[in-house]
Parts: structure tokens; C-alpha cells; sequence
């Protein structure tokens, strides 16, 4: 499990393609408070680590991706040079800083518009229609694996949907949010809360 508030922003500088694609990622931690076999949510999605090492500060860790998983998230975000917003699972007594998040990518959305509003950025994120249901204002929403308070939505004749975010100068600063533009592509993750209260509507209403 997750909170969604993230730790530190970590780079991909080693990829290497084997069964599944390997991964190093660069990072600040300290090695000794990352356990072979932890979870680390990067970008979102919720990657074992099978090895670790170098200094705290200057350290980095390993993940193996398998190719369901790259099918099922954010192109061009598994190569080399990537920058990735990094957060460990949570440990008992940990603070819940944001809202319960699995690490499992529902869907992958698109950034519809962009634009200054105030010393903050106004997101449009377009949702596939499976989302659609999930996704309501001032609910929460996880957007490249970051806690995020849905500011607006707008149904699509389509069925798809689109919802407007605010992100803060802080946000933009610490997370990989900052560098999103136009047309990219991020992990969502509906709140989990939502997708209960979704199945208990459904097997009322059959």
C-alpha cells in the first residue's frame, strides 16, 4: 500500500532487455532502508526490488518489468533517461498523507489541456470510459503514482471522460508532474474507495 505523496524523484539509467526488462534506477535513498523483495511504487506502479546498492544519496535499485505491465501503462516511460517519482510502501505507524493507493495502473489517460492559472498549472486529463464511473469532483485520483484532488469533470458523448487538476509550484517541483505537457500520457489510479462503493451499486441495482 501506498499514500501517493512521493519520496523522491528517481532516474532510469540502466535498461536492460531480458525475459522482462530489467531496470536501474538512480535515486536518493539510503541502500540499507530498502529491502531486497520491497515494493516501490514508481510512477505508480507498485515494482519489486530485487537488488540495491551504492550510498545513501547516491544510491540505486532494481526492478524487473514484465511486458503486461508495459503494455498496461504511460509509453516512452520505461527507458533510459526517465524520470520517475519514487515512493516505498507504507510501514505501520507511517502517516497517511494522501489517500490509499495500490500501485495498480487502472488506465492510461492523456493530457488534453495545459495552462498557467495563477503559480499553479491547470490539467485536463482525458479518461478512458472505464474510468468514468470512478472519477468525481473533489474525490481523489492518483496521476503518475501522486495524491491529487479532482477538481472538475466533464462526461464525453463518448463515454470517455475528461477532469480537470490544479498543480501546485511544490508539486510541480518534487514529482514529475511539472515537465508534463500536451498530449503525454500518465498512470491513473482511481480511488479505491470509489471502485467499492461502483460494486456495491451494481449488485443492488441486479
Amino acid at each position: 500500500m501506498f499514500t501517493g505523496i512521493v519520496q523522491a524523484l528517481g532516474t532510469i539509467d540502466k535498461v536492460e532487455q531480458r525475459g522482462d526488462l530489467r531496470l536501474r534506477v538512480a535515486c536518493p535513498f539510503d541502500p540499507a532502508t530498502i529491502d531486497i523483495g520491497a515494493s516501490i511504487a514508481c510512477s505508480g506502479v507498485c515494482l519489486t526490488v530485487i537488488d540495491r546498492g551504492g550510498t545513501a544519496g547516491e544510491s540505486y535499485f532494481l526492478v524487473d518489468v514484465s511486458a503486461e505491465t508495459i503494455s498496461r501503462t504511460a509509453k516512452k516511460m520505461w527507458v533510459e533517461g526517465a524520470e520517475l517519482n519514487l515512493e516505498p510502501s507504507l510501514r505501520l505507524g507511517d502517516e497517511l498523507g494522501g489517500h490509499i493507493v495500490t500501485g495498480h495502473v487502472d488506465a492510461v489517460g492523456k493530457i488534453a489541456d495545459w495552462q498557467p492559472e495563477g503559480d499553479s498549472t491547470r490539467l485536463t486529463i482525458h479518461a478512458p470510459a472505464a474510468l468514468a464511473p470512478f472519477i468525481a469532483a473533489k474525490g481523489s485520483i492518483t496521476v503518475d503514482g501522486v495524491s491529487l484532488t479532482v477538481n472538475s469533470v466533464e462526461d464525453r458523448t463518448d463515454g470517455s471522460v475528461s477532469f480537470g487538476l490544479n498543480i501546485i509550484p511544490h508539486t510541480a517541483e518534487v514529482t514529475t508532474l511539472g515537465a508534463l505537457r500536451q498530449g503525454g500520457e500518465v498512470n491513473l489510479e482511481v480511488d479505491t474507495l470509489a471502485r467499492y462503493l461502483y460494486r456495491m451499486q451494481q449488485l443492488r441495482a441486479g
